[in-house]
């Protein structure tokens, strides 16, 4: 027999009574840009953006450090979009998805016509920002403070009961719309203090902090049960005092979300300073129990990253901030890396083009299974025992354990109509876990299966990683060349002739 991908013969791997098995050898494509759930890079795009913003952008032509020119949405897997509420519901109950003529309804048909999902962030507090917070709210009664210096920027108080209220109703709504996972990649599940990162509040009484963070924390899983949360990791999460010091409560509450259902997120990668030991040591806690999604931390345009000794980027030298978020990404196993704005985007593809192709390959999760034996001559009726072994290429993991998901991504093999290629029967591999596949630690799968419930003849072997909640459709895509994939995703293995 011939090995699938790679042209070698192969010996058969042995069989039974009733089968002929042989086993076949696939080789992997490490190299294309291969999307898939929660994995990859995340495209920012801005809060009063619409549809013209990609060529305003150049995000359609963009130079890449190889001299070529490319598009970035050709390389992300879904767009983050850091918006407020008064954005989202400018009046009470005017909710602006529902208004396919407002920049938002246009933004979101954009992207989903280039095959991107969204992930949010809402940010209620503008004390840097201006009014992010609905007029109506503090017109019902909600009690409010400012930075002193601009006083029509409210903020709300996030333990004012007003503030709650409302912040729930309009949250609520918003699941109704986009708790979806044809829609929603991830959301930012607390979006509270400054910049919405979680850091900074005020509140009317300090005592209230923790039930703030469990109320806010709630409400999110509540509205958005089918999407995976993520909760920026900081070392001040929810406290009035950000002076870079872990606050006692801190990992408690934390660990607390985390339990709960929440993944993790951090804003400040690359920033040594501000990515502290205990950011390492806490993302480590959770490496493969829950997916990482970084943030860098600096601006380029803004931020003089070439004073922080500790951090070593030379003035001058964008490229030494790149390296610097990309090899923090790799030691802290992060799924997804991103594409900000403010000219972030453009410097990754000029400095740093080739670390842009290297996290799609190294990156993240990248799966596809090594080598299968199957049966290629059976008796109807029979019982098999299939073998097949499981590898990933990416730093990062599949998190097909995280609440949301449930285990609802497994292995399933497929026997194949010769003629049109259709599904004649799938067989689902219901003790497949992708959440422990991990780099360099192959997992090898035997399963039984009984060759009923179809007709005798001609087929083809295919396997694939399917979605139960689709109706066993593909859900993730393998990374193997795609000669050897059926247009549905499904990998072809090998011809069977099924006796009667």
């Amino acid at each position: 027999m011939v090995c699938l991908g790679c042209g070698k013969e192969e010996k058969p791997a042995g069989g039974s009574t009733e089968t002929n098995m042989e086993q076949v050898k696939i080789t992997p494509d490490r190299t294309s840009i291969i999307k898939n759930p929660l994995t990859g890079w995340v495209l920012y795009v801005g809060r009063q953006w619409n549809d013209t913003f990609w060529a305003s952008q150049g995000y359609d032509s963009m130079p890449a450090g190889d001299g070529t020119v490319v598009k970035v949405s050709d390389y992300a897997t879904c767009a983050y979009l850091r918006t407020s509420w008064r954005n989202l519901e400018p009046t009470e109950g005017n909710y602006v998805w529902k208004d396919a003529n407002s920049n938002f309804s246009k933004l979101v048909k954009t992207l989903r016509d280039r095959g991107l999902k969204m992930s949010f962030r809402i940010v209620v507090d503008g004390r840097d920002q201006g009014l992010n917070t609905p007029e109506y709210v503090f017109d019902a009664g909600c009690s409010y403070y400012t930075d002193g210096s601009h006083l029509t920027w409210k903020c709300p108080y996030p333990d004012d009961p007003v503030f709650q209220q409302k912040y729930a109703k309009m949250l609520r709504a918003f699941g109704e719309e986009f708790n979806d996972p044809d829609k929603t990649e991830f959301v930012d599940g607390y979006g509270l203090g400054l910049w919405g990162e979680g850091h900074t509040l005020v509140y009317k009484n300090n005592a209230n902090k923790a039930s703030v963070f469990d109320w806010i924390t709630d409400l999110y899983l509540e509205a958005f049960s089918k999407i995976p949360l993520v909760m920026n990791y900081h070392n001040t999460i929810g406290d009035s005092v950000n002076d870079n010091k872990l606050k006692s409560d801190t990992e408690e509450l934390l660990d607390r979300c985390v339990n709960k259902g929440y993944s993790l997120r951090n804003d400040a990668f690359g920033m040594h300073t501000y990515y502290t030991s205990w950011h390492k040591s806490y993302a480590s806690k959770w490496f493969f129990k829950r997916p990482i999604i970084m943030e860098g931390g600096f601006v380029l345009n803004t931020h003089r990253f070439w004073i922080y000794p500790e951090d070593g980027y030379r003035e001058g030298h964008p490229e030494d901030v790149r390296k610097g978020e990309y090899d923090q990404s790799g030691e802290n196993h992060v799924n997804m890396m991103d594409f900000r704005t403010n000219g972030e985007v453009q410097s990754w593809f000029k400095d740093a083009f080739d670390l842009v192709n290297k996290f799609i390959q190294e990156g993240g999760y990248r799966l596809y299974p090594d080598l299968i034996s199957v049966p290629v001559e059976a008796v109807h009726g029979a019982k098999v025992t299939l073998s097949h072994r499981w590898i990933n290429l990416g730093w990062g993991y599949c998190p097909t354990n995280i609440p949301q998901w449930n285990q609802k991504y497994k292995v399933a093999f497929a026997l194949l109509d010769k003629a049109d290629g259709s599904i004649v029967k799938t067989f689902v591999v219901e003790d497949s876990d992708l959440s422990q596949w991990l780099q360099s630690k192959p997992v090898t799968y035997n399963t039984e299966l009984t060759l009923n419930g179809f007709p005798a003849g001609q087929y083809l072997w295919a396997v694939g990683v399917v979605d139960r909640t689709k109706n066993d459709a593909i859900g993730i895509n393998l990374s193997v060349k795609k000669d050897f994939l059926t247009a549905d995703g499904w990998v072809k293995i090998k011809e069977v002739t099924i006796k009667q």
